[in-house]
């Protein structure tokens, strides 16, 4: 539920639950610049560096967070990456959050962007990304102690906000400010408004150096303080194994999918010089060229790893999405209907009334109707989900600055290598990529397989990855105003009724419908009678999805499922026959069916790190596994909540 907000005469929000106002007499904006901003030395402190990492105690109406963002906006000296984590125990409605911040005709474009993306926020982590991914804002929706206990988190800056400690003391208290400290650094600034006396005393206790400094009125005083223990403070809580923070520099990505085209987006954002090689002659030419396919939520009664990883995928999926891609030629932020055919419910009890039905709540008999389906059918609408063309995405990844297509380079093997000291640089380690015939493809310190299937081989078979081949049925609509239904259908099985098939939304338009899963499978291209199997397996997962809607593709299928059809490529253009076409690939999955992402071995294989094993959930999870690499590589606040992180890590297997 979002936090129930009054409004004073003067305009201040005001917290009931608190008895307290959200921000000083002045507005706040003076506070947020010259009590935090200022008070921790920015935006000189963070001139020049490649990220800056801010930590507030108490997101509030997120005022902080807007007029930072401002700043760096406004300096040429900015860093590539500014990094915003708040804590929020009580998350505001959007509404109440766009009316006082939207105030301040300074802010009101920034308010505004903040605002679009102010939904869904259950408890746990969330990444709210601005300015095409260099501006970060990570929500930890719940309370500040607990949540910086549980995460793993390293900052420069750190604003000490929320409600006066009368008010809210366990907010202040001696206990959530060593989880504070647990996340600097030696060096690290703070700056808070109060200078009360437990607050002054439990800094020093918890190494830092107090000293009060000219407030900003009405306040006579406000605090500055500096993280510079007298004790060595000791580590975060890692994996026994870690790998050295790596600074922005040359990388080769293995692979031009979805996965690697992400790695090399979400590395080049930060500064990276990166070499995608892939063995085809263009991106996308593996699974990742699926005609179409459907992003949505998982949902579970107990709301699983994978429900929750889901939703972190789905918003950096959508969020990029938007920065890339065309919608409704592309992509199309549409919604899903999930038709649990199996008759369970999927989300958890008492789901519609908070915060996840912006995300998922059970489908609506209008809903419903539109799918032919009975009003008593199990279902779930997905408001955050959609379709996408994957080889569109994946191209424009690669079309970002800071990253070099090789194709037609297949790597047979990495060959680690020492290069000798030059010209005042120490030796350094650097990984060669090389051929079949042992000729150097390219070579640079850090290395990420992200091959998929073909990650295998390059990994020298280091952990059981399952193929698993996937074929598809797909045709091109005869009627252009046939629609089959106004949105996409998953369950056992999906179902894109309507997608382009050209670069614009009046040309020839087709339906995909899938897929099967056929593990150990790794042949390519099916022979007839695989793919006659597979059409049947196709159709008989869509009458089960939609058993209305079915019987309007039953001609189609009919005649596949009498004349055997060799597999066809979507992308040469629309078929003239209106019959069902095949297209097959071989993704790759994990034991557990979760991706891994991390380094290969951070003791011995330093700078060789691994993005694969995205299975059926590429279009979901691999924007989000991209940007947890970089995360992981540059020792950055992860995109997600660390348990989860741990749930894809390299260091379970």
């Amino acid at each position: 539920m979002t936090e129930p907000i009054e409004w004073l005469p003067d305009g201040t929000p005001y917290s009931p639950r608190f008895g307290d106002r959200y921000h000083s007499e002045n507005g706040g904006l003076d506070q947020a610049r010259r009590v935090f901003l200022n008070g921790c030395g920015l935006p000189e402190a963070w001139a020049g560096q490649p990220q800056w990492r801010i930590l507030e105690t108490g997101f509030g109406f997120g005022l902080n967070f807007l007029v930072t963002w401002a700043a760096w906006r406004a300096d040429p000296a900015r860093p590539t990456l500014l990094h915003f984590v708040s804590t929020e125990a009580w998350p505001v409605s959007a509404a109440d959050l766009l009316r006082a911040t939207s105030v301040h005709p300074e802010l009101a474009q920034l308010a505004e962007a903040l605002h679009q993306q102010w939904w869904g926020l259950l408890p746990g982590v969330h990444r709210l990304r601005f300015d095409d991914g260099r501006v970060l804002l990570t929500l930890y929706v719940g309370d500040t102690q607990a949540m910086l206990r549980q995460q793993n988190l390293t900052v420069d800056s750190i604003y000490l906000d929320g409600f006066s400690p009368q008010r809210n003391p366990e907010n202040w208290d001696l206990h959530t400010l060593k989880a504070v400290a647990r996340c600097c650094r030696r060096g690290t600034q703070l700056a808070t408004w109060t200078i009360a006396r437990a607050v002054r005393d439990a800094l020093a206790q918890c190494g830092f150096e107090v000293t009060r400094v000219p407030g900003v009125p009405p306040k006579r005083d406000n605090l500055h303080a500096t993280y510079n223990p007298r004790w060595e403070p000791r580590t975060t809580r890692q994996p026994v194994a870690t790998a050295d923070p790596a600074l922005p520099g040359p990388c080769i990505v293995i692979g031009g999918g979805i996965a690697g085209a992400a790695t090399a987006a979400s590395l080049a954002r930060r500064g990276w010089q990166v070499m995608v090689l892939d063995q085809a002659p263009e991106p996308a030419a593996g699974a990742s060229a699926l005609p179409a396919g459907v992003f949505a939520p998982h949902v579970s009664p107990d709301d699983s790893v994978l429900s929750r990883l889901s939703r972190s995928g789905i918003r950096t999926t959508l969020e990029q999405a938007r920065w890339l891609l065309s919608e409704g030629v592309d992509w199309a932020h549409c919604g899903v209907l999930e038709h649990r055919t199996d008759g369970t419910p999927g989300l958890p009890p008492g789901w519609a009334d908070g915060p996840g039905a912006a995300w998922s709540e059970p489908a609506s008999p209008a809903t419903l109707a539109k799918a032919q389906l009975p009003t008593d059918a199990t279902a779930c609408w997905h408001h955050q989900a959609g379709w996408v063309r994957p080889a569109r995405l994946a191209r424009a990844l690669l079309a970002q600055p800071g990253i070099r297509w090789q194709g037609g380079c297949q790597v047979a093997q990495l060959r680690r290598t020492e290069r000798p000291a030059a010209d005042g640089s120490p030796a350094t380690s650097i990984w060669q990529a090389l051929d079949a015939q042992g000729k150097v493809l390219a070579e640079a310190p850090t290395v990420v397989i992200a091959a998929g299937a073909g990650s295998l081989p390059l990994l020298n078979h280091r952990w059981l990855l399952q193929p698993v081949r996937g074929q598809v049925s797909w045709g091109v609509h005869t009627d252009p105003a046939a629609p089959l239904l106004p949105f996409p259908a998953n369950g056992n099985g999906n179902l894109v009724p309507r997608f382009p098939l050209e670069d614009n939304l009046i040309g020839h338009h087709g339906w995909v419908m899938g897929s099967t899963f056929e593990r150990d499978v790794e042949a390519l291209p099916p022979t007839a009678a695989d793919v006659q199997a597979a059409h049947a397996t196709n159709w008989a997962k869509l009458q089960g999805l939609l058993p209305g809607i079915a019987p309007e593709l039953e001609p189609a299928f009919a005649r596949a499922l009498s004349t055997p059809l060799a597999a066809s490529d979507p992308e040469e253009g629309p078929a003239a026959a209106p019959a069902v076409q095949s297209w097959a690939a071989v993704r790759c999955t994990a034991p557990d069916r979760l991706p891994i992402v991390g380094p290969v071995d951070a003791t011995d294989l330093r700078g060789l790190w691994v993005n694969t094993a995205m299975g059926a959930r590429g279009l979901t999870l691999a924007l989000l596994c991209g940007e947890l690499l970089a995360a992981r590589l540059q020792s950055e606040p992860l995109p997600l909540d660390a348990r989860l992180a741990r749930a894809l890590g390299t260091e379970r297997l």
